[in-house]
């Protein structure tokens, strides 16, 4: 099982249409169907996945560990190339990079079950203000 966390908080997950092994897509002709959830490993770069945009109702990265952080980088330059789906976030993603996510373009993250025992709700409602606590608002602020 798995955790989906926004930010209101854990949430009941409402995609319910599976998602596809990004291998699967691109080697096969599910490219021509639209409206799937599409999982895409953190070795694959955002320009990659440009050719699916109009096919993928929502993209999945994932987070092997906790200390690699290629995912931010993907989504973020997901959203600077015209990505306006849901991005979600999967896998060891920590509390504490929840803010972060959120910067650079992801809408949700996935955690297991477990991960959501050891970082309860209220961990990650701490970081759900990451529109109002940051070091660039700051910055334009005060210039």
């Amino acid at each position: 099982m798995a955790q989906l966390i926004n930010d209101t908080g854990f949430i009941t997950d409402d995609w319910t249409a599976g998602f596809r092994d990004w291998e699967a897509v691109t080697s096969s002709s599910y490219a021509t169907d639209a409206g799937y959830g599409l999982d895409v490993p953190n070795t694959v770069g955002a320009e990659q996945i440009k050719p699916y945009f109009d096919q993928a109702a929502i993209i999945r990265i994932d987070f092997p560990s906790s200390h690699d952080g290629r995912g931010f980088s993907i989504a973020r330059h997901l959203r600077l190339i015209g990505y306006t789906g849901r991005i979600r976030a999967h896998g060891a993603v920590l509390a504490d990079q929840y803010a972060m996510a959120r910067r650079s373009g992801f809408d949700e993250v996935e955690i297991s079950d477990a991960l959501a025992t050891r970082q309860p709700q209220e961990q990650w409602l701490y970081r759900a203000n990451w529109k109002d606590f940051n070091y660039q608002s700051r910055l334009r602020q005060s210039a």
